[in-house]
């Protein structure tokens, strides 16, 4: 939101107030408060007729420091992000002239009774400040309207990611941006998944902590500095202390909630029946047993709207004109080996029986009048179910619970978004601005906590379109309805890694787009880099998606990146307990593993799966791709070919359809088990161990983890000249060493838990 006309003046609806010093302090064990007057004190008289703000300043994680602006100090409603406090120790400095408060090596420091600034320092490095003026107290005159507004400095050359799953740049400055979640598709600046967190490429976060709409001006109404406000008298924000991309998301998650593991099968092939198709269960098992038959593993079916009859999402009943029998179909699927996803939304249409039932026990959000909030968006006549009431919780999961003791395994938990705001009632008396945002967030923990506790929390997973702030704890996500255009893949890509950036860890697309028709050539170019995900969705609206559909080599294109993905699962699922653990994604731009390298810091047309593999996705039916590969010896996954470059260097290159840029970084070890038939199975069972470009001298090391996520073993490599000793711990059955070097591979027996080998 923007208040200033230019550099030097305001707008004339807007009446600006900033604090001009800092005039009084009042300290505790671990809170500085700062007593901030609009004007300087000079004499007992300036302190009359005179406003002020409270500044508070805590910290709830090492490395992180809490400011509180407070104009006037009023109860807020909720809801309010569930944060964590671990308690860390800080430092209070005060003195005549200067104040200090220290967190790790994050400092905030400012003058005492001087020009009002507050300086953020790394180990005693100024990596951001609030200047002069950069707060404001400020009154809309037009509506009396009152907002809190903070603006933070930005170095020459700062750039700033992240704010959620964004379609626009990946780098934000110049952008503007308004955290509220709508559903806007793939296309254009709304977003479902709004997180008001940023990423500095200096080495630092921010997170603003308001549920309601926070406006972000990333040097835009200011290009020196970016702006986040908000209505009301009072804002909260942390900085967020680095040094390194990933130090600063351990930080977030840990403060905002831990990135939930996803159990190993979920990141196998997911086939969908489509949203519009005609489907039934003949359709189901046509497709399911045609993957069979073409030798295409397949882990997960989901079934989108139409399980439920029209008119009545969500129903929560199964269609028995089309399925006759779920139960036994379900029990079908589960004897193919495949898990059973089922759409679901929180919207409860005026025909199915749910909404009489909500309506009348209050288990829906209200208008002020005391009726049910309706429209005919979406569904005729449909409520919202009221997750601030503890009963309509239960209710909403009594329905779910049926489905799962039929055998569903899953719940995709689409929407969530349109939550009204005008004359809305909550049960709980929520402020209907602060619950628009955070409404996915209980919609989201609803189900997957029963699914934990029906299902037990390793199997716990949901395939949610929306999010906010803390819904990394309740994977995974999928991007929304995208395009079939190359263009929409892209955008796509862009959106995900924006996402993933925001404190997620895990990350879907809907597979050769939802909306329009797929071409061939889209459908194998975007297999390829929907399996080359994190996980992994064939789906549309009016057009199945099964590869037999579009043509013979959409079928082997299909078949060799689901048997690639599921051979990389000891690779992958080690990765995403790492994820789990640290705030890390498991998709990430290239600039978080080379922050030295700048010409990394633009790149979103490519990313780093885990830290040792670079896709680069073709995004034209010719099979060209132009992408950056930083500076080191790298081997293409898929056909051996090595690079050697000595700095950073733009390759543009051509890929047939069973191809394209899977780059492996020197110094790895990568695990691989090319038997997998599905994405869960014993990982330290017999895989092969692929060492690549490991130079002499050097030593690097994997952990072995089980589809369980428990550390299992270990497997080490050490080069002395023309000699590499391979140490595996906690592999059974045997396996096999694969050495890669000057795009030749040498295979070598795992004789023992130490092996010598020479090439």
């Amino acid at each position: 939101m923007k208040f200033t006309d230019g550099y030097w003046l305001d707008r004339p609806q807007y009446e600006i107030q900033s604090p001009k010093e800092i005039f009084d302090y009042h300290k505790t064990d671990n809170q500085l408060t700062l007593y901030a007057p609009f004007k300087y004190i000079n004499e007992r008289g300036d302190e009359l007729n005179l406003g002020m703000s409270t500044i508070e300043l805590t910290s709830p994680v090492e490395g992180v420091i809490g400011v509180k602006l407070i104009h006037f100090d009023q109860p807020e409603k909720g809801p309010s992000f569930q944060l964590e406090n671990e308690h860390p120790q800080v430092e209070i400095k005060t003195g005549d002239k200067e104040l200090s408060f220290t967190s790790g090596d994050l400092t905030a420091k400012m003058p005492f009774k001087s020009n009002f600034e507050i300086d953020f320092l790394h180990k005693g490095k100024e990596i951001t400040k609030s200047m002069e003026k950069a707060q404001g107290v400020i009154l809309d005159r037009s509506n009396n309207k009152h907002y809190m507004r903070e603006q933070l400095s930005m170095g020459v050359d700062e750039l700033i990611y992240g704010l959620g799953e964004r379609f626009t740049a990946l780098v934000k400055n110049g952008q503007s941006v308004d955290i509220v979640n709508k559903d806007g598709g793939t296309g254009s600046e709304e977003a479902y998944k709004n997180i008001p967190f940023y990423l500095s490429s200096e080495g630092y976060g921010v997170f603003v902590d308001q549920p309601e709409t926070v406006s972000f001006e990333i040097a835009s109404e200011n290009v020196d500095r970016t702006q986040f406000s908000v209505e009301g008298q009072s804002l909260q924000y942390y900085i967020i202390d680095g040094p390194t991309p990933k130090d600063v998301l351990n930080k977030y998650t840990r403060l905002t909630g831990q990135v939930g593991l996803p159990p190993a099968w979920s990141f196998g092939l997911w086939l969908s029946t489509s949203f519009t198709t005609d489907y039934s269960e003949e359709t189901v098992l046509k497709f399911i047993d045609g993957m069979r038959d073409r030798k295409i593993p397949l882990d997960v079916f989901h079934f989108d709207c139409f399980w439920q009859k029209g008119f009545e999402w969500s129903t929560l009943l199964w269609d028995k004109e089309q399925f006759p029998d779920p139960e036994g179909l379900i029990k079908k699927i589960h004897d193919r080996g495949i898990k059973v996803c089922v759409w679901i939304n929180p919207y409860i249409a005026q025909k199915s029986y749910l909404f009489k039932e909500g309506r009348d026990k209050g288990y829906l959000i209200k208008r002020e009048d005391g009726n049910v909030w309706q429209w005919d968006l979406w569904q005729a006549g449909n409520g919202f179910v009221d997750f601030t009431n503890p009963d309509a919780v239960k209710w909403y999961q009594s329905k779910l619970k049926d489905l799962l003791d039929m055998g569903v395994d899953c719940f995709k938990t689409d929407f969530g978004e349109r939550i009204p705001v005008e004359d809305a009632v909550f049960f709980d008396g929520s402020d209907p601005k602060r619950e628009h945002n955070y409404y996915t967030y209980q919609y989201n923990q609803t189900v997957f906590d029963l699914i934990k506790q029906e299902k037990g929390e390793d199997q716990a997973v949901v395939f949610a379109r929306s999010a906010t702030v803390g819904s990394q704890k309740f994977p995974l996500h999928w991007g929304g309805d995208n395009l079939s255009r190359y263009k929409s893949m892209a955008d796509s890509l862009r959106g995900g890694l924006s996402f993933l950036t925001s404190g997620f860890g895990f990350w879907a697309h809907d597979i050769s787009g939802f909306e329009e028709q797929a071409s061939p050539d889209l459908y194998k170019r975007w297999t390829q880099f929907g399996l080359m995900s994190s996980h992994s969705r064939y789906h549309g609206s009016g057009q199945y998606k099964v590869p037999w559909v579009f043509d013979e080599e959409a079928v082997d294109n299909t078949r060799k990146f689901v048997n690639l993905k599921l051979s990389l699962m000891p690779y992958l699922f080690n990765e995403a307990v790492n994820t789990h653990e640290t705030g890390t994604p498991l998709m990430r731009p290239v600039f978080m593993e080379y922050t030295n390298d700048r010409n990394t810091y633009y790149l979103e047309r490519e990313y780093m799966f885990g830290p040792k593999l670079l896709v680069a996705p073709i995004f034209n039916a010719e099979g060209n791709v132009k992408y950056y590969v930083p500076e080191g010896k790298w081997t293409n996954l898929l056909t051996e070919k090595t690079y050697d470059l000595a700095g950073g260097t733009w390759l543009e290159e051509n890929y047939d359809n069973l191809t394209l840029p899977v780059l492996v970084r020197e110094n790895s070890i990568i695990l691989r088990n090319q038997k997998a038939e599905h994405a869960e199975y014993n990982y330290a069972d017999s895989p092969e161990i692929h060492i690549y470009e490991l130079a002499d001298g050097n030593s690097i090391k994997t952990r072995v983890v089980d589809q369980k996520a428990n550390d299992v073993g270990s497997v080490s490599a050490t080069r002395s000249g023309n000699s590499i000793t391979v140490e595996a711990n906690g592999l059974t059955g045997s396996s096999k060493i694969f050495v890669h070097e000057s795009g030749k591979v040498q295979e070598f027996p795992l004789t023992d838990s130490t092996t010598k080998i020479t090439l």
